[in-house]
């Protein structure tokens, strides 16, 4: 991962949101058709009812989530951002000259996205839900530099991408 510009602008809140609100459409449609495939898959093989037919949720929640999870930790970890980050022009730089590892990076995905995986089971859900609602209150609420405590894990900062705003302007 590059270093950061020393002009790097922090992201706001808001373009964060945005740009996983994109990824999570595109990811949602992921689920949904694995759910379908799943359910079709144990309907026709007489394992619908298992488990009061939960299985194919809790199969597809724990696929969709372990794909996004992946995925953000492989982008990152390759670019500094995912695709939401770069439809919004930001990415994550490391912070306050942190070196940043990929296994930083992985450590920062597991703690968001990752609880997605967990959507599917009931309990668990509940938990998952709190976490990633928790995520995003505490990078509302820590001044000025809106971090997470899944970009602190990492040593991380989301940052506005001046490079490509110099391109559109």
């Amino acid at each position: 991962m590059a270093a950061p510009a020393q002009r790097a602008v922090t992201a706001e809140w808001w373009e964060r949101l945005v740009a996983r609100l994109i990824e999570a459409l595109v990811f949602g449609v992921f689920y949904y058709i694995l759910f379908i495939g799943l359910w079709t898959l144990f309907r026709s093989v007489g394992l619908l009812e298992v488990f009061e037919g939960r299985w194919p949720e809790v199969i597809a929640w724990f696929g969709a989530g372990l794909v996004y999870t992946v995925y953000d930790w492989v982008s990152h970890s390759a670019g500094g951002r995912t695709f939401g980050q770069a439809i919004m022009r930001i990415r994550v730089v490391p912070a306050d000259g942190a070196v940043v590892t990929s296994h930083g990076l992985l450590k920062r995905s597991l703690l968001y996205p990752g609880p997605t995986m967990l959507m599917g089971i009931p309990v668990l859900d509940l938990g998952a839900a709190v976490v990633a609602f928790g995520v995003g209150m505490l990078i509302l609420i820590d001044r000025p530099q809106l971090r997470g405590p899944h970009d602190r894990l990492a040593g991380t900062r989301v940052v506005k991408d001046l490079r490509e705003q110099g391109r559109a302007g």
